[in-house]
């Protein structure tokens, strides 16, 4: 059971303002898990942030008090979305059945809030349907227009809502991926979809779903860039707020387990309601979701998978064995600095983005190079830091079996696979 904070410590949720009392997990303090050091960086100081998620006891919302602003996590910012090609595939298939099922075409506008690379937008580009990308990073927004895809600079929200209605008009559909979880001000936000959004058109929302991150355990994707941690019933709550209705919703694999939920305005609510939305609420209720008690036990549950972890790395640098990690994702940061994991333990990252070759994990400052580098050093384990991409992973390493390599899978507990 967590202890209530002290009452010079209670900050407010950030949906309906109710006092942050509970803990859901604490991870003690961790740098901006994108922020990766330079060479000359490792000789300076870095600033920590504490990682500690609370639980709403009024609407459960999951969440990380403000501690960093987010104009500062999203200036130079190293994810670009286009390197994985299982979410490039994931990207299309969404494009294509968006366009089916709601009738895109060359007189439909289509905004993708987040819109990072341009991943998803260039789909509908090449089907010549109009569409605007909304990205406030400056690095991934530039890769984004060099594809052609049109981009505006900026936060979004309510301010930005009305320029790109004026500039533009009312969209037909509003794509917003893993993004819900990056703002802090969920309110003005989300009121910026009713504010765009056409009184036909679809708003849809992919996120990680509370309920998978719970149970498997997936601590790791707590970081200071997501704010919020959302289950399917909060999620419905913070959109009738503002004035929108979900009328579909469907369960994914991606990212661990995400939702994909469709909403629309709830006046005039066009589109017919799926018996989807209500068996999931109906799930999250008996599964305990609308209890307080249920979001307390998280914490002994990170605590065993840290333990595991530690002990498989402990056991095999005693037996003098080679420890690679494949990977340098934001969620690895995060479990790299709360099990404390360094370079005596993990010799070197390697990942696919050239952006982060030459540079070091925030806080571990583990060197990351190439995948070649792989290759090279020939490591008895590859320890997959990115969990949710485990199987495209495997496939592209494949020839590690010719010298006997193991994968390590470190989400929910150490698992060694050959």
């Amino acid at each position: 059971m967590s202890s209530p904070a002290s009452p010079q410590s209670v900050a407010r949720c950030r949906f309906c303002s109710a006092p942050l009392e509970h803990t859901f997990v604490n991870l003690g303090k961790s740098p901006l898990c994108e922020s990766f050091l330079t060479l000359e960086q490792l000789d300076r100081g870095e600033m920590f942030y504490p990682l500690h998620a609370w639980v709403c006891s009024e609407c459960y919302l999951v969440q990380l008090k403000d501690y960093v602003a987010a104009d500062s996590i999203f200036d130079d910012y190293a994810y670009f979305s286009s390197f994985s090609d299982s979410w490039l595939r994931h990207a299309a298939h969404y494009c294509e059945a968006m366009t089916e099922r709601f009738n895109l075409g060359k007189s439909s506008f289509c905004v993708e809030v987040a819109s990072n690379d341009g991943y998803l937008l260039q789909n509908f580009v090449q089907r010549e349907i109009p569409c605007l990308g909304v990205e406030p990073s400056w690095t991934v927004a530039q890769a984004a227009r060099e594809k052609g895809v049109p981009t505006m600079e900026s936060f979004f929200g309510r301010a930005t809502a009305k320029a790109i209605r004026k500039e533009h008009s009312r969209a037909n559909l509003i794509t917003a991926n893993n993004v819900v979880a990056h703002v802090p001000d969920i309110n003005d936000f989300v009121g910026g979809f009713e504010e765009l959004l056409a009184p036909k058109g679809v708003l849809t929302l992919e996120f990680p779903h509370l309920a998978r991150l719970m149970e498997h355990v997936q601590y790791d994707t707590i970081y200071h860039e997501h704010f919020s941690y959302l289950s399917f019933g909060t999620i419905v709550r913070i959109l009738n707020a503002q004035g929108l209705s979900v009328f579909d919703v469907e369960e994914l694999p991606s990212h661990g387990g995400s939702l994909r939920v469709f909403a629309h305005l709830t006046d005039p609510g066009y589109h017919k309601v799926s018996e989807r939305v209500g068996k999931l609420l109906e799930t999250e209720r008996s599964q305990g979701f609308e209890a307080l008690e249920t979001y307390l036990d998280f914490t002994a549950k990170v605590e065993a998978s840290k333990r595991s972890t530690l002990q498989f790395l402990i056991e095999a640098k005693q037996a003098g064995k080679k420890v690679v990690a494949y990977g340098a994702p934001g969620k690895g940061n995060t479990l790299l600095n709360y099990c404390g994991i360094r370079s005596d333990m993990i010799d070197f990252a390697v990942d696919r983005n050239p952006y982060k070759h030459g540079r070091y994990t925030p806080g571990t400052q583990i060197p990351i190079l190439p995948p070649d580098a792989l290759d090279q050093a020939r490591p008895d384990y590859i320890f997959i830091l990115p969990w949710n991409l485990e199987k495209e992973i495997r496939k592209q390493l494949d020839h590690a079996r010719a010298w006997g390599a193991r994968f390590v899978i470190p989400i929910p507990t150490i698992q060694i696979l050959d």
